[in-house]
């Protein structure tokens, strides 16, 4: 059993290639999105987006890697060469994570025209490697998952493609595309979004794809999780033959596939997933990690850990403060104020008499020097951080902000959507959102 393992594990760490898709402007995660690609947002008080799906490899034995992005790509950069850039070689010094980002050529002028055609544009180099499949991911979905199951499965099933499916009721599959499938798992039809009589049309067996029959009964449904492997000689015959005019991979590549008579499988993943492409979702998948008992997604798997860039920050300081249900990051200074279910980033420094509920700081890129902050004092100026008796309620504040004394972040108003941007933050969905490096004068209400 032990040999068999370490086969498997030998096989997956030699022949499969992971291609995380990074992902578009991030418009919809605008402002996090206004100074850095999407991966690399921070996530959960000391972590970047792109962690998860690195980590989900590097745990799976997938340890060739390429991360394909066309914005702002340079703080993405640097957090992975920080990040990865030594630790990973491990045989024969092949493991590697490296950043491809859209370029132009003679053949090519476009930028990336979608996950497909991002693809294609480096079809050229991905096909040099001596690998069996390509492992295409997300950027920007919070999971875990065991990857080399997923190939395993891939193999035994003999498929062309196989891609990821959540199980779903019917409540929140119309917001997802669904696959219908055979008694086999092959995939037969899709349907993006439907409702009504289509919706209904698309139930299926989940118990095919191994769930049990209770929960198949509430769980009906079949979504893609935009997550696939392809075997390389399909991908490549895929791109460049079949579907030479492709730009996506879930409305275009996946369905032409299954209608030209490949051999599509779902694999089902049956555990927590969230697609945090608005700044809602984000939100909520952060300050879903200080539920209690049990977080929505736990970064404490002793098996599967998520690894990022090591700071040697010193341990947070708390100084005299009442904090309930939160995740404090790495570096930070908390004095005399109060928290409750929030997440504190790395480095946050929240002064006397804050309060800080249902929020999300992002923390500080760096700290300010006793010298820098006399000179603020002196100047009028605001250091980074919370300022004095602020209050900060529902509210996500990025990187390096500068909150005054007695500023309140609570929209009072309630109000759902509003682009402040010439006063540092915007609303959507009704949740604040104070862009990076931006500055909050004293007694602000918003």
């Amino acid at each position: 059993m032990i040999l068999y393992n370490f086969h498997i594990q030998f096989i997956s760490l030699q022949s499969v290639l992971g291609i995380i898709l990074g992902g578009g402007a991030g418009t919809r995660l605008y402002p996090l999105t206004k100074k850095r690609a999407k991966p690399a947002v921070p996530l959960g008080a000391n972590y970047r987006l792109i962690d998860i799906p690195v980590s989900n490899c590097l745990n799976s034995n997938v340890s060739k890697i390429y991360v394909l992005t066309q914005f702002n790509s340079a703080s993405l950069n640097r957090h992975l060469s920080r990040a990865y850039g030594n630790n990973i070689s491990g045989y024969k010094n092949e493991g590697f994570v490296e950043v491809l980002a859209a370029q132009q050529s003679p053949e090519n002028p476009n930028w990336f025209q979608g996950t497909a055609d991002a693809v294609r544009q480096y079809l050229w180099l991905f096909e040099e490697h001596n690998v069996m499949e390509f492992l295409i991911l997300a950027g920007d979905h919070l999971y875990r998952m065991d990857y080399q199951k997923f190939i395993q499965a891939h193999r035994e099933t003999d498929a062309d493609i196989t891609v990821a499916a959540l199980p779903m009721d019917e409540e929140r599959a119309t917001s997802f595309g669904l696959m219908k499938i055979d008694d086999e798992g092959r995939v037969i039809q899709f349907a993006e979004k439907p409702k009504g009589e289509k919706l209904k049309s698309m139930m299926v067996d989940t118990t095919v794809l191994g769930l049990d029959p209770e929960r198949a009964k509430e769980m009906p449904y079949i979504a893609s999780m935009g997550i696939y492997v392809f075997s390389k000689d399909v991908m490549l015959q895929l791109l460049r033959e079949n579907i030479p005019a492709a730009n996506d991979f879930g409305s275009e590549v996946i369905p032409g596939a299954t209608e030209i008579g490949m051999r599509v499988q779902a694999y089902l993943y049956d555990g927590y997933w969230e697609d945090i492409g608005t700044i809602e979702a984000f939100y909520n998948a952060n300050l879903g990690i200080t539920k209690k008992p049990v977080p929505d997604f736990s970064f404490y798997d002793r098996s599967a850990p998520i690894y990022t860039q090591s700071r040697y920050l010193p341990p947070s300081k708390v100084l005299d403060a009442d904090v309930t249900d939160s995740v404090i990051g790495e570096g930070c200074v908390i004095k005399h104020c109060t928290i409750n279910h929030s997440v504190v980033g790395l480095r946050s420094c929240i002064s006397e008499g804050a309060v800080i509920e249902d929020a999300l700081l992002m923390g500080a890129d760096y700290y300010e020097t006793e010298n820098d902050k006399k000179v603020l004092s002196e100047t009028g100026g605001i250091p980074i951080g919370i300022g004095r008796n602020a209050h900060i309620r529902k509210a996500i504040i990025d990187k390096n902000a500068r909150i005054g004394e007695n500023v309140k972040i609570i929209n009072a108003d309630n109000v759902q959507e509003a682009s402040r941007e010439a006063d540092g933050y915007f609303i959507k969905s009704g949740i604040v959102t104070v862009i990076k490096d931006a500055l909050i004068p004293s007694g602000t209400v918003i």
